[in-house]
């Protein structure tokens, strides 16, 4: 073995704990790519906790951990951004025609199905009006309303009406710009005031008296079903 000249640095002890801690220290994770997914899903963690108002592209951007440029490589504004939250949230259109029964029970599984997604998002009623972008998924919940009524004798256009009344029976009875206007929802105040003055409200009263331990559902059920019947009654005539 040649011995040391001088001329090189000799190796320290340092290099040499270096050298064997590298077996030791936990491998760098990579961090996940940035896609336009991730976006959308931290958005929407953000918009089902506190609605679309509180999303924001400096808070989709902390929460994963990046900057606000980095967001705009993959989506143009919080529109484009709410646009994509809204396809990927409302989920594929179930297959109304793989259920069995008639088209009542097909439609009423539909709109309990968009009932529970807009449960589970509340934000999604109030983002999904006006003139706005609209995917193949939001799109292919209406193609699977309008299918499960074929065969029933309504026009083309009297299914798509139907689809189109029952959207918005959903959206009145779900949206959270209507949650608790009525008197006797929620803790308001109203129906105090209203029972403290019967002799202006005498009508509201009466009937109120009934609603205690009734479903809080905004006159979902009832609306519903009000609108099954009158299908139900126009489809009887056209047999």
């Amino acid at each position: 073995m040649a011995t040391s000249t001088g001329a090189g640095p000799e190796p320290g002890a340092g290099s040499i704990d270096l050298l064997w801690g590298l077996s030791q220290r936990e491998p760098k994770r990579a961090r996940p790519a940035l896609t336009i997914e991730r976006i959308a899903e931290a958005a929407t963690e953000i918009a089902d906790a506190d609605g679309i108002a509180g999303v924001s592209m400096q808070l989709v951007a902390g929460r994963l951990d990046v900057t606000k440029m980095a967001l705009y490589r993959h989506v143009k504004n919080k529109a484009e951004l709410l646009a994509v939250m809204t396809e990927l949230a409302i989920g594929p259109a179930p297959d109304l025609l793989a259920l069995p029964g008639d088209w009542r029970s097909r439609i009423e599984e539909w709109t309990h199905q968009m009932r529970m997604t807009w449960r589970r998002h509340p934000w999604l009623p109030d983002a999904t009006v006006g003139v706005r972008a609209t995917g193949p998924r939001e799109i292919g919940w209406t193609e699977s309303a309008v299918a499960a009524l074929a065969g029933t004798g309504l026009t083309g256009a009297e299914r798509m009406d139907a689809v189109f009344l029952l959207s918005g029976h959903l959206r009145n009875t779900h949206s959270t710009n209507n949650a608790g206007t009525q008197p006797w929802e929620g803790d308001r105040g109203l129906r105090g005031h209203v029972a403290a003055n019967p002799e202006m409200f005498p009508a509201l009263l009466e009937a109120a008296e009934s609603v205690d331990g009734a479903p809080a559902d905004s006159g979902y059920e009832f609306g519903l079903q009000r609108i099954l019947d009158g299908l139900a009654a126009l489809i009887a005539r056209r047999d």
